[in-house]
């Protein structure tokens, strides 16, 4: 008798580049890398400036999106860090993410991504008791409709969220259930959590929702590591070509608590690695 097969129903994206044009260029580029969901910026990822939408293309990419039945995605400004003991820095924190918020409305977007930030002073304590006002700040007229999606990074530089318990900390100080979690799988890796323990992996996930409640991850983030576990490195690399490898990825989308959340590479070989995490998919799907 064989295997039981598995269902796997996660949709796999990419990071989309859309320079040249929202829709002229990230459009083209979806179908390039056959995505069945996507990721982009609007504006510079690592200046304060607010993006330009022109109205016209936000209705335009929407609707084509919306044909393809792609859910989509912003990230926001490398910049942002609603942790930060500097009131200047919450300010224009604040005022980026509003934008990027009222942005992803506009172009139907799902959800937004935004790094857990830094405590820049290493007073991690202090810095969770400031964020939730901030958050509320940011979420008072923000649509409904668009999830705010927490990203742990990797853990250096004064993280404030990079393991799965410290991100439970983190929306715990938050206090906003609508508010939930993008995971990548580098960040993760680079963080010390042992992705390819499955039963380690699922524990430390149903961990995080006994804190914080189910349903909190809203994305992940599917990429490889060029860095050894534990590295607090955040350097991507090809699917299944780095150190955290096929079965590290294969643990993550085949969590039974992390079932029909969206994938998203962010690599720069795009094409080749949305087709290998269709790969992965189709082993787990066939038990392997």
């Amino acid at each position: 008798m064989g295997r039981r097969k598995k269902a796997v129903d996660h949709k796999v994206g990419a990071h989309v580049p859309v320079g040249g044009g929202l829709v002229k260029r990230g459009i083209a580029n979806a179908i390039e890398f056959e995505v069945e969901a996507l990721q982009v910026f609007i504006g510079s990822p690592r200046g304060w400036a607010p993006p330009r939408l022109d109205q016209g293309v936000a209705d335009d990419f929407r609707e084509q999106c919306a044909e393809r039945g792609w859910p989509v995605y912003l990230h926001a400004a490398y910049l942002v860090n609603l942790a930060s003991p500097v009131p200047e820095t919450v300010e224009k924190s604040v005022e980026n993410l509003r934008v990027a918020m009222e942005s992803a409305a506009r172009i139907g977007a799902l959800g937004v991504v935004v790094h857990a930030g830094s405590s820049i002073d290493g007073d991690r304590s202090a810095a969770l008791r400031r964020l939730a006002p901030v958050f509320r700040t940011v979420l008072a007229d923000a649509s409904p409709a668009v999830r705010l999606l927490v990203e742990p990074t990797a853990g250096g530089a004064n993280s404030m969220a990079s393991t799965l318990a410290s991100a439970a900390e983190y929306l715990d100080a938050v206090g906003i259930a609508e508010v939930g979690l993008c995971l990548d799988t580098c960040h993760m890796h680079a963080a010390g959590e042992h992705l390819a323990d499955r039963d380690g992996f699922e524990a430390s996930l149903k961990a995080l929702n006994a804190a914080v409640g189910p349903g909190r991850v809203g994305l992940i983030h599917f990429n490889d590591s060029k860095d050894h576990m534990d590295s607090r490195r955040d350097r991507h690399e090809a699917l299944g070509e780095g150190l955290l490898g096929d079965e590290g990825l294969k643990a993550v989308a085949a969590s039974p608590s992390l079932a029909g959340v969206p994938l998203i590479v962010e690599t720069n070989t795009q094409a080749r690695d949305v087709a290998h995490a269709k790969g992965l998919l189709a082993e787990i799907a066939a038990g392997a």
